[in-house]
């Protein structure tokens, strides 16, 4: 019963459809609590527990099972949207902003990490095709980690070279 709660967000993970896209998306007012709370430290130390915390509920609901990634698991794209927004809330704590005045990073980050999740591009794709719980949670870890990536290089296109 945990497992199931924590693997399918509260149950989140059974909307239709689109199942990782409400996922992600939840998972957005979640980071905006955490960041509110306790800013940057308090994100990133949720995301590094939830993910262990997924991976466990991940194992235990799939186990005997011979689908790895059910689609109602949506726990890997909680933490894998906590990762793409991670530089929004560095950069909101570090300068004391409030971090909704990121809005454009936000749907940055939001559509990127969609976009890698379900494209599966190098790693995210090796990642996946593990074929076990870990591959699950990595594969949207990798996905975070490439969309934080964008959303730097959107972040300095616009305050650095479009704004000279």
């Amino acid at each position: 019963m945990i497992a199931r709660m924590l693997a399918t967000v509260g149950g989140v993970g059974y909307l239709r459809p689109a199942p990782g896209t409400w996922g992600s998306a939840v998972a957005l007012p979640m980071a905006w609590v955490l960041h509110q709370i306790g800013g940057f430290p308090l994100l990133v130390a949720a995301t590094a527990l939830y993910f262990v915390a997924a991976w466990w509920a991940t194992a235990h609901v799939t186990a005997g099972t011979t689908d790895h990634d059910p689609s109602e698991i949506v726990a890997d794209e909680v933490v894998g949207q906590w990762t793409a927004l991670a530089p929004l809330s560095y950069a909101a704590w570090d300068r004391g902003l409030d971090i909704l005045v990121m809005w454009p990073g936000w749907i940055a980050a939001f559509v990127l990490f969609r976009l890698f999740d379900i494209w599966k591009p190098w790693l995210v794709g090796w990642a996946d095709r593990r074929g076990d719980a870990l591959g699950v949670m990595l594969d949207d870890v990798i996905a975070g980690v490439f969309a934080a990536i964008g959303v730097l290089a959107l972040a300095a296109l616009a305050h650095g070279v479009l704004m000279r």
